[in-house]
């Protein structure tokens, strides 16, 4: 954004960052105030858990702090390795590649795989990096009507001349709300188009943990590449995507935000694969988590209050307007509760909301005492379904 832009840019949508003091967690210091966190991807609670504290700690004593390298240099170590065949276990997939974040791994593999000669069919509320992955790659971009698998097939070139793909995220990550991926795979079965499904909210948090691909059982050959982030779930940082051998060699090869980007630290990796194991080894994780979705489901009911039919921790609150989001969040906030407003651009004009995260950490006192903030605060009749 230029100066001129950024000055023309009026106060309802300019963004702030605000120091947290200490550990994420389902209540946080800002400043001086202490806040019950409902602005946190941390779906587990596992962002301060000590299991994987210990875990970084041994890595780094072992390894050090950073890798020192891209990873086809000296950068990729046993803890990445370990982390990789993880993985691959977990999700019954035959190959992991790890990237240091999900933007750079949905970079990676839109460019690896599209080009100026390709047809990307893609949601038009994917997550910002798939956005921009189809404009980096050069591909012709076709965006499909949101979670629409008519509208998908609808839009499908005629043109057997062109290699074609299909992009979507799984869990919309300021909706909530889930793609239709077995409808969409089987579309882009029946037309040859690679599908690949970025399943960064579905991770840890549906189908026992490994994502929406899981729970609506897509098998590798209907679902080829799959990503996932570890920095939300999981509770630590960077992503990988896992899939077929010979897509994720191809990866490995030519995709630049794999080959020139830093490998991340061994201690990642290494908390990231103690994350893995417990979300495999303590179903108590998940069902907390969902829990505590159904208990704010059941509060805003008994509350009056409307509320979307998200099945995921992302309950959003919308509003339409920038100020009143921004005015609500502050209200929350004079009450003790840090939510976050959503505006445009992150979102389309005129959805302006409460971003509400629930996490499998907060207490159902917690949660009933946001959603009678929100009663005492918000006019049901402000709240847009």
């Amino acid at each position: 954004m230029s100066p001129h832009r950024l000055a023309a840019l009026p106060d309802s949508r300019k963004r702030s960052l605000e120091n947290r003091r200490g550990p994420q967690g389902s209540s946080i210091l800002v400043g001086a105030q202490r806040l019950v966190n409902f602005s946190s991807n941390d779906y587990l609670g596992l962002a301060n858990d000590p299991r994987l504290t210990v875990a970084a700690h041994q890595a780094i004593e072992h390894y050090g702090v950073g890798a020192g390298a891209a990873g086809l240099l000296s950068g990729w170590t046993d803890a990445h390795a370990e982390l990789a065949n993880a993985l691959e276990v977990f999700m019954a997939r035959d190959r992991a590649l790890l990237f240091s974040s999900g933007y750079m791994a949905n970079l990676g593999v839109v460019a690896a795989l599209a080009d100026r000669h390709t047809d990307v069919l893609h949601d038009r509320i994917n997550h910002a990096s798939l956005i921009d992955a189809v404009k980096l790659s050069g591909a012709n971009s076709i965006r499909y009507r949101h979670a629409d698998p008519a509208s998908f097939e609808a839009r499908i070139p005629n043109n057997s001349a062109r290699s074609q793909m299909l992009i979507s995220d799984t869990v919309f990550s300021m909706d909530g709300d889930l793609a239709p991926v077995s409808e969409l795979a089987a579309i882009a079965k029946a037309h040859k188009i690679l599908p690949v499904f970025d399943d960064a909210h579905g991770f840890g948090v549906l189908g026992n943990g490994r994502g929406l691909i899981h729970a609506a059982g897509l098998t590798q050959e209907e679902a080829p590449l799959v990503v996932v982030t570890f920095g939300k779930a999981l509770g630590t940082a960077g992503a990988a995507v896992i899939g077929r051998a010979d897509l994720i060699e191809t990866l490995l090869q030519t995709a630049r935000p794999f080959i020139y980007d830093t490998a991340m630290p061994p201690l990642i990796a290494a908390a990231t694969q103690r994350a893995l194991q417990l979300v495999d080894e303590d179903p108590s994780l998940l069902h907390r988590l969902h829990q505590n979705i159904a208990h704010f489901q059941r509060a805003m009911d008994a509350a009056g209050l409307p509320r979307t039919q998200s099945s995921t921790p992302i309950q959003p609150i919308m509003l339409g307007a920038d100020e009143l989001a921004l005015a609500m969040a502050n209200r929350l906030r004079e009450a003790g509760f840090y939510v976050r407003a959503i505006r445009p651009p992150t979102v389309p004009e005129g959805t302006s909301r409460l971003r509400i995260c629930l996490s499998a950490a907060h207490t159902a006192d917690q949660i009933s005492g946001l959603v009678l903030a929100l009663k005492r605060l918000l006019p049901a009749g402000d709240i847009k379904v």
